[in-house]
């Protein structure tokens, strides 16, 4: 059965991380769900890419961020925080795409 991240997730949200990069958070509920997507990788660099339609090259990094019960990834902006065409210059709103996922845990 599939359980969506929003069920298990306290908190999900993205931030600058800098003027050049994004920062998501995944903090989690509970401890033991926390420790299965730490096991089994289930938040990787290659589901960052495929949801955010960027290089793997371009994910900057997936930690485990463990006295938080959270996992943070870390993207290249795709256009610097304030410059031209660029709509979201506190990077707050930038992480709909993992309000969808949806894990077996």
């Amino acid at each position: 059965m599939k359980t969506k991240l929003t069920e298990i997730a306290e908190v999900i949200r993205s931030k600058n991380s800098g003027p050049y990069e994004l920062t998501f958070d995944i903090i989690f509920k509970d401890w033991n769900v926390f420790n299965i997507f730490c096991t089994e990788r289930y938040i990787n660099e290659q589901l960052i890419a495929n949801l955010y339609n960027i290089p793997v090259e371009n994910v900057i990094n997936v930690i485990e961020f463990k006295p938080a019960k959270a996992i943070k990834a870390t993207i290249v902006r795709p256009i610097a925080s304030g410059e031209l065409g660029e709509t979201d210059v506190y990077g707050a709103q930038q992480h709909a795409p993992l309000l969808n996922l949806e894990f077996d845990v």
